[in-house]
């Protein structure tokens, strides 16, 4: 996450309260499945944020319901930083807010018809400004490299503008065009990306013979239905190598076969050496008598007595 993202996701939190305004809640979530934190309450099994709250989808797209009207999808493993976009200063009797939607990485889907003031994206690379007037239908996503890519969906799409967090320019995505902004530069932009911009596609799902229940692929248990979509599509990084061994303690992993045998003459010695193959008789040509090697000369085996006998024979002239 870059410095000057970080500085603004600050600035958007600690801002003092405006003068006279009252708190109203931003947004709506149901917390089966999600995580929240922030500035909310809890009740029924729904979370209500205040001014500003933190939410994690899990393994599921959460339905975030907005206050002033519409929603926010949020795709599996994404987490964003919801607010009001307290730099804006409401006329009076104006009950309409602005939004600043913080997003890391992950991906989200808007819908909502777009008030009076702007809304805000931010991404560690891109600050994106939704203007009205206009029907939002937006998708948004970005990937671990920073890869981003912006669908404004709809012939009554708002006017969608996209400035660079440290390069100069600015880019407008047009209604019903899907751009991508590569590893979140203004200058490697693909106008026409083919690819999708909002959650992934669920895993097809096939009833197999499990009392009914749901079975996905090509094995018979109800886990092998757990793809891990978000991993697969970059929303989520894959888990690090387990540091337990994947086979219990105690349950044999693998199998190996080796010859044994025992001798209870002796008991010691466990194995049998293995038979030894004599090499296969020489295929050469039998040397030539000139090509043969002299005869050599027998060692002395005459041993310590035999050295003694020729000793005496010298002396006594035999």
């Amino acid at each position: 996450m870059r410095l000057k993202y970080l500085l603004l996701l600050s600035a958007a939190y600690s801002s003092p309260y405006i003068a006279g305004a009252q708190q109203k809640p931003i947004a709506y979530v149901p917390t089966e499945g999600v995580t929240v934190s922030g500035s909310l309450e809890v009740a029924n099994g729904k979370a209500t944020i205040g001014n500003n709250g933190s939410i994690t989808a899990g393994d599921t797209t959460a339905n975030i319901t907005l206050a002033r009207g519409g929603e926010l999808r949020l795709c599996s493993s994404t987490t964003i930083h919801l607010t009001t976009d307290r730099s804006v200063v409401p006329a009076t009797g104006d009950n309409s807010t602005a939004l600043m939607i913080s997003l890391d990485r992950g991906a989200l889907e808007a819908s909502y018809k777009t008030g009076s003031y702007s809304d805000v994206l931010l991404t560690p690379d891109l600050r994106i400004l939704v203007s009205g007037p206009g029907e939002a239908d937006l998708k948004m996503r970005v990937n671990q490299k920073g890869d981003t890519c912006i669908d404004n969906h709809g012939d009554n799409a708002p006017y969608v503008t996209v400035t660079s967090q440290f390069e100069g320019g600015i880019y407008r995505v047009k209604p019903n065009q899907r751009v991508l902004f590569d590893h979140g530069s203004l200058q490697q932009v693909v106008d026409n990306e083919a690819e999708p911009c909002g959650c992934p596609a669920a895993a097809a799902v096939s009833v197999a013979s499990n009392n009914g229940k749901p079975v996905g692929g090509p094995s018979s248990t109800p886990a092998d239905t757990a793809f891990p979509i978000a991993e697969s599509e970059g929303l989520k990084p894959p888990p690090p190598p387990p540091t337990q061994p994947v086979v219990p303690v105690g349950q044999p992993h693998a199998q190996v076969e080796v010859p044994l045998t025992y001798n209870g003459a002796a008991p010691s010695q466990t194995t049998s050496a293995p038979a030894v193959t004599p090499p296969p008789p020489s295929t050469q040509p039998a040397p030539t008598p000139a090509e043969a090697p002299a005869p050599q000369k027998p060692a002395d085996s005459g041993g310590f007595f035999h050295h003694i006998g020729h000793f005496f024979a010298k002396i006594f002239g035999r």
